[in-house]
């Protein structure tokens, strides 16, 4: 019975130890940890894995949301890694020149009437103002020669034109305003030439395109007006190919290639310094397989020595009509130079068989008779001449526009 008593005994015992320690160790984790003493720095303990038989947090009541309302942490780019950026997007590529259509040619001199009445005044109400006097004696007559010859109109031009008025003046008598105007216009339209044939010749009456080569010195608008003239041709209703052949001027053939991009016509060129007659050559070639009605070849204008622009312009003629003959060859001057323009007509005349003259910048001089001077010297007809910068300013030259300019209304 002792024995009995005695284990029930040390079994209470032995569950009360157990329970001690179970309740101790529960006590020991609600307990916050012991302040260290401000002298030692604190170290805290990472949180204990949850054992066995521990209670789970009591779940509280949210309200709960859908994935759509749920945002998406954003990731910070790390020091360390690359940071990836959208690639730029390509430039678009230049949109091609929008084309041209260029103002029809017929009558457009009479439509720049204005532009070249306002330079040339001077000749035409001189003259009218010294055949309106009383009595024409000598002094007055040699004051007519002389606005002639300020004019350009040249020497011997001059006193033809001056003899002519003497007689039909003395013929007339009395002099109304309104004859003498009828006069000087008769006699002037006469110096001028209404008999010349004035077209520029583009049409070769073969199977090949017509073909313009176009001479003069670098300064006098050469490059500017073969594109001009591409205007022109285009406008009246020809398809053009532009050779750059004066490849020893910087961006010249960037120059004409910018007058045919507007015109829908197509600039043949080659490396810059570049043999001439080589870009010539092909210039004809591509005008042949484009089936185009006129090729115009802008040449080079360096006068250094008459050998050298020989050789050059001599090449290029013999190389180009091994393809076909050349049609029309266009001489441009600076109606501003005056007689220094004669100077050069006379080298290129030597040069070149010249067939026409182009006259630029008509209309910012008051020396209207260089057309007379120039066609006595070479012997061929004014062609064309510009009257201004814009695009259709150059203009087929008509002598009774050109004359009615030149006396006013």
């Amino acid at each position: 019975m002792e024995i009995v008593i005695l284990a029930v005994v040390i079994a209470v015992v032995v569950l009360g130890a157990i329970g001690g320690l179970v309740v101790g160790s529960r006590k020991k984790k609600s307990l916050p940890p012991a302040q260290a003493p401000s002298s030692t720095p604190t170290i805290t303990a990472p949180p204990a894995e949850p054992h066995v038989g521990d209670e789970a947090e009591t779940p509280r009541d949210e309200a709960r949301r859908t994935i759509e309302e749920v945002d998406l942490p954003v990731a910070e780019p790390s020091a360390s890694a690359p940071v990836v950026t959208e690639e730029p997007e390509a430039p678009e590529a230049p949109a091609a020149p929008e084309i041209e259509t260029p103002e029809p040619t017929a009558g457009r001199l009479v439509r720049l009437r204005t532009r070249l009445s306002r330079s040339q005044n001077a000749l035409g109400k001189g003259l009218l103002t010294l055949l309106s006097r009383e009595h024409l004696d000598e002094d007055t007559w040699e004051e007519i020669e002389d606005t002639l010859l300020t004019a350009d109109v040249g020497v011997a031009p001059t006193q033809e034109l001056v003899e002519r008025l003497r007689e039909r003046v003395k013929v007339l008598g009395t002099r109304t305003p309104e004859e003498l105007r009828a006069l000087l216009r008769e006699e002037l339209l006469t110096l001028v030439g209404t008999d010349l044939d004035r077209t520029v010749k583009t049409e070769s009456g073969l199977e090949t395109p017509g073909i313009v080569m176009v001479v003069g010195v670098n300064g006098t608008g050469k490059t500017t007006t073969t594109g001009k003239l591409a205007r022109v041709l285009v406008a009246d209703g020809r398809t053009v190919v532009l050779g750059a052949a004066d490849t020893f001027r910087a961006a010249a053939a960037d120059q004409l290639q910018t007058w045919g991009e507007r015109v829908g016509a197509r600039t043949v060129r080659g490396p810059e310094g570049g043999d001439p007659a080589s870009i010539a050559f092909d210039a004809v070639k591509e005008g042949i397989a484009d089936g185009a009605d006129v090729v115009l070849i802008d040449t080079a204008g360096r006068l250094h020595t008459k050998t050298g622009l020989m050789d050059e312009l001599g090449k290029v003629k013999r190389v180009v009509e091994k393809h076909a003959p050349l049609d029309e060859v266009l001489l441009v001057l600076d109606a501003t130079t005056g007689q220094n323009g004669l100077v050069q007509a006379r080298v290129f005349a030597e040069v070149v068989d010249i067939t026409g003259i182009v006259l630029t910048k008509l209309d910012g001089t008051a020396k209207g008779g260089i057309v007379v001077a120039v066609q006595r010297e070479l012997g061929v007809p004014v062609k064309l001449v510009g009257l201004g910068e814009g695009a259709d300013d150059l203009a087929p030259f008509e002598p009774k526009a050109f004359v009615d300019a030149l006396i006013g209304d």
